[in-house]
């Protein structure tokens, strides 16, 4: 399978958006954390599927006129990791939850800490987004993109942060 890739630019800094053709499977900030390197069969295509809907979607998210994204995705992981990334798109935009919620959502109480650390693997930031997660006290805790950026989501979709 041919993976293709293109850069976004957003508020958050350049974006690294990769896709199997169809859908897309990898959105991530420059300097994040678990940022796939780009591979020798990787090709540079900017206006494959569906590069072009993602990003008038991430324009329009980042000029407030978007809650919800229609880019189609493809989620890559473990069948927990992907049960968790479900979870995640289940939280409504402007509402957070703690990793304890979120555990609850997928049936494991018992397992926040497993959920935050499949969140910080979450392959396509910003659209799954594990931004709405924080501690069990409301505190802001680790992102992949980091924490200004996780900040500068949450203002935008209205949650004080």
């Amino acid at each position: 399978m041919t993976r293709y890739y293109t850069y976004h630019d957003a508020p958050t800094g350049r974006l690294l958006l990769a896709s199997d053709g169809h859908a897309l499977t990898d959105l991530h900030m420059d300097g994040g954390k678990h940022v796939p390197a780009i591979g020798a069969d990787w090709v540079r295509d900017d206006d494959r599927a569906p590069f072009p809907l993602v990003r008038r979607e991430l324009d329009a998210y980042f000029a407030g006129r978007l809650r919800v994204f229609t880019t189609p995705i493809a989620l890559h992981g473990t069948d927990f990791q992907k049960a968790v990334w479900q979870a995640l798109l289940r939280i409504p935009y402007g509402e957070t939850r703690s990793y304890g919620q979120q555990a609850a959502m997928i049936g494991r109480p018992r397992a926040s800490r497993a959920v935050g650390a499949a969140n910080g693997r979450n392959p396509i930031s910003i659209i799954v987004p594990c931004h709405r997660v924080l501690g069990s006290d409301g505190t802001l805790t680790g992102y992949g993109g980091g924490m200004d950026n996780k900040r500068l989501l949450l203002r935008r979709e209205g949650v004080a942060a």
